[in-house]
C-alpha cells in the first residue's frame, strides 16, 4: 500500500507577478499515507495545497494523480480527477443557511445519480462516521466549532474520495477537541486506507498523525526537508530542528 504513488509533484513553481512563493518543488505521496505540509507563516503551505487540488494553476511544473497528468491537462481531465478529491477547508465551508443534511445533499445531487433514498442513507452513514448521527437537521450555527469541523469532514467524504485534503483542520479548536479530531482523521485513514494531505502548523497533530512531513521554508522558497517527524526533530539543520523541538 505504502509504495503506490498517488500524487507526484515535479519541479513545481508558483509566483504572483515577481513574487516567488514556491520554486522547484518535488515530492511523492503514497497510497494510504498521512502527509502533513508544515512550516512557518508565509512559507507557501496553503499555496501548495491550492495547486495540488486544482484551485490554482502552477506557474510551471507538473502534477500527476494516480499516474494521470493533472497539470498541465485539459479542463475535462482535471475535472474528472477533482471528483476523486475530498477537501476540508480551514473555515469548514458549510453553507450557513442549510442544515448539515442539506450541505451534504447538495454535493451528492450535483455529482451523483443516487435516488433520494440512497442519498439519505449516504448522508446518515457519513454523519454517523464522524459522530454526528442525529444532527442531520441542525444548522451550522447550532453546533460547536468541533462539530462544524466534523460536519465538514463528513461532507468531504460524501463521494468516497481516495484522497482527502485538509487545510488547517485544528485551527480555532481547543487542544482536547483538536486531539479528538486527530483521532477521527487517523481512524478514517486506517479503516478506509484514504490518502490524506494535511496543511497544518499544529505540532502536536503532526507528531500524532503524520507518516511524513513536508517542511517548507521561506529561506529556500520551497521544501527544506521531508521525513518522519521523529526523525526530523533530530536534524542537524537549525531551522528544521527548531521547528520540531519548539514547545506545544
Amino acid at each position: 500500500m505504502k509504495d503506490e504513488v498517488v500524487i507526484e509533484v515535479k519541479n513545481l513553481s508558483k509566483q504572483y507577478n515577481d513574487y516567488i512563493v514556491l520554486k522547484d518543488i518535488n515530492f511523492n505521496i503514497n497510497k494510504g499515507e498521512i502527509v502533513c505540509i508544515a512550516g512557518g507563516s508565509g512559507c507557501g503551505k496553503s499555496t501548495l495545497l491550492r495547486q495540488i487540488i486544482g484551485l490554482e494553476e502552477p506557474t510551471s511544473g507538473e502534477i500527476y494523480v494516480n499516474n494521470t497528468k493533472f497539470f498541465p491537462a485539459s479542463e475535462k481531465v482535471r475535472n474528472l480527477i477533482i471528483k476523486s478529491f475530498g477537501v476540508m477547508f480551514q473555515l469548514g465551508g458549510l453553507i450557513a443557511s442549510m442544515t448539515l443534511f442539506e450541505n451534504i445533499e447538495l454535493l451528492l445531487k450535483k455529482y451523483t445519480k443516487l435516488t433520494d433514498e440512497q442519498i439519505k442513507y449516504t448522508i446518515d452513514l457519513k454523519l454517523s462516521a464522524v459522530g454526528l448521527n442525529g444532527f442531520q437537521n441542525y444548522l451550522p450555527s447550532e453546533i460547536s466549532g468541533g462539530m462544524k469541523k466534523r460536519a465538514a469532514l463528513a461532507r468531504a467524504m460524501a463521494l468516497d474520495p481516495g484522497i482527502l485534503f485538509f487545510d488547517e483542520p485544528s485551527s480555532g479548536l481547543d487542544p482536547i477537541t483538536s486531539s479528538s479530531l486527530d483521532h477521527l482523521i487517523k481512524e478514517i485513514n486506517q479503516s478506509m486506507e484514504t490518502t490524506m494531505v494535511i496543511v497544518t502548523h499544529d505540532l502536536a497533530s503532526i507528531y500524532d498523525i503524520s507518516d511524513r512531513v513536508i517542511l517548507l521554508d521561506t529561506s529556500v522558497n520551497g521544501i527544506l526537508d521531508i521525513g518522519a517527524a521523529n526523525e526530523l526533530k533530530l536534524s542537524e539543520n537549525k531551522i528544521v530542528n527548531n521547528f520540531f523541538n519548539r514547545n506545544f
